[in-house]
């Protein structure tokens, strides 16, 4: 028993970087020699994730509950910014789906029907289920991992205990802390979780189905790089005036790995919180930014929405002028903003975007049937992206707010 104590111990505090590669691989390995053992492995993977979606929603609600009530009076939390840098974001990414699908167009061979979607009819009732979101019932919003409801009532919860006595703030510190420990022991499982999800991924589906998509996902793919490789730092080289690469290839290792396999940005707002915290950012900033970001950064969705709507545009032989692209663009980042947090959620928003070119809702719900049928690669991927840029942008906010502050002590030294 003692000789196993290093060990484990070795384990624990081994790179969990490292430990989620050798648990792709022994995944991939596994399926490949004995689909029957990948998929009796799989329900590890659906533990994790489970695990993940549990603890997320308490998570979010004390964590930011906690600091904003433990706020100190006049601290700078750089919201703003970051909110700014979320929207515009969202916004380039539909902006550079549009010139990749014009750059290279697709046509799709629809397939018959898809079944099980409930897409919303209109602007209007994607504002209007937002809007319901938001007064959910506290307890019904925890139990059913509505971010958007549970970011309302920890905010105002937080607001409201602003005033309380330091022993009531105190009392919700030590329980976020609680929370943090659970978290922390659940995201050290995450390669054995990820071991299970690729394992059962590639027995179940494999590459067969995607490859008379090709020439679709290459487009969606190859938006996302541009999106991750060269827009995204170019916006933190801009805030930051520094490389920015170092920040992004680390956000993308870190949380872009674990988001690809569990395909949820809710899931992975711990994965999230712990990167925050490795980088040494500002509590108060990442614990109300992060869990904002798996709500309304969502540049992934945005290009998911866009290059699907075009490519069913392309179909259709209609033709798209400059000021539709830019109209397209724009409802794609606000569609984006109103995607959920959960795998093929910005599937669901491509027949709004469809309605602008008066294209039968009938056809849309085929090309939704398509994006499911990518699902395999487009979805996790988006997700990677979405959840890798929450901590992009929060650190690029954190960063430029420190410069200024060092340079605004200089001055006046």
């Amino acid at each position: 028993m003692n000789q196993s104590q290093p060990f484990l111990a070795r384990v624990a505090n081994g790179s969990l970087v490292v430990q989620i590669l050798f648990g792709i691989i022994a995944g991939i390995v596994i399926a490949l020699f004995s689909p029957e053992s990948a998929l009796k492995v799989g329900f590890l993977g659906g533990l994790f994730v489970s695990a993940l979606k549990a603890v997320a929603p308490i998570l979010v609600f004390i964590l930011v509950a906690s600091s904003i009530a433990n706020q100190k009076k006049g601290a700078h939390t750089n919201m703003k910014p970051i909110v700014v840098l979320y929207l515009f974001g969202t916004f380039m990414a539909a902006v550079t789906a549009v010139a990749m699908s014009f750059l290279f167009p697709t046509t799709l061979t629809l397939v018959t029907s898809a079944t099980g979607a409930n897409p919303p009819e209109g602007i209007t009732e994607v504002i209007n289920t937002l809007l319901f979101k938001i007064v959910d019932n506290p307890v019904n919003a925890l139990m059913t991992g509505n971010f958007i409801g549970i970011l309302a009532w920890a905010i105002a919860l937080g607001f409201a205990l602003h005033q309380a006595s330091d022993a009531t703030k105190q009392v919700f510190h030590d329980v976020s802390n609680g929370i943090t420990l659970i978290v922390r022991f659940v995201i050290r499982l995450a390669p054995i979780g990820i071991f299970g999800l690729v394992a059962s991924t590639f027995a179940e589906t494999g590459f067969d189905a995607l490859f008379g998509y090709a020439h679709l996902l290459g487009v969606l793919l190859g938006s996302m790089a541009v999106i991750a490789f060269i827009v995204n730092p170019a916006i933190v080289y801009f805030k930051t005036k520094e490389n920015p690469y170092p920040l992004v290839l680390r956000c993308i290792r870190e949380s872009g790995i674990t988001a690809f396999f569990t395909r949820s940005s809710a899931a992975n707002i711990p994965v999230n919180m712990q990167l925050c915290k490795d980088l040494d950012l500002h509590e108060d900033t990442y614990s109300v930014s992060i869990p904002l970001g798996a709500t309304i950064n969502m540049g992934g969705a945005a290009i998911t929405i866009t290059v699907l709507t075009l490519a069913a545009v392309h179909t259709m032989g209609i033709n798209v002028d400059i000021a539709t692209a830019i109209l397209l663009s724009i409802v794609a980042a606000v569609s984006a903003c109103g995607a959920s947090g959960v795998a093929g959620g910005s599937l669901l928003l491509i027949p709004l975007a469809c309605s602008l070119f008066g294209i039968p809702n009938e056809v849309a719900m085929q090309v939704v049937a398509v994006g499911f049928i990518i699902g395999v690669i487009q979805d996790s991927a988006e997700t990677a992206l979405n959840s890798s840029t929450d901590v992009i942008f929060t650190a690029a906010a954190c960063k430029a707010a420190e410069a200024k502050s060092q340079a605004a002590e200089a001055e006046a030294a």
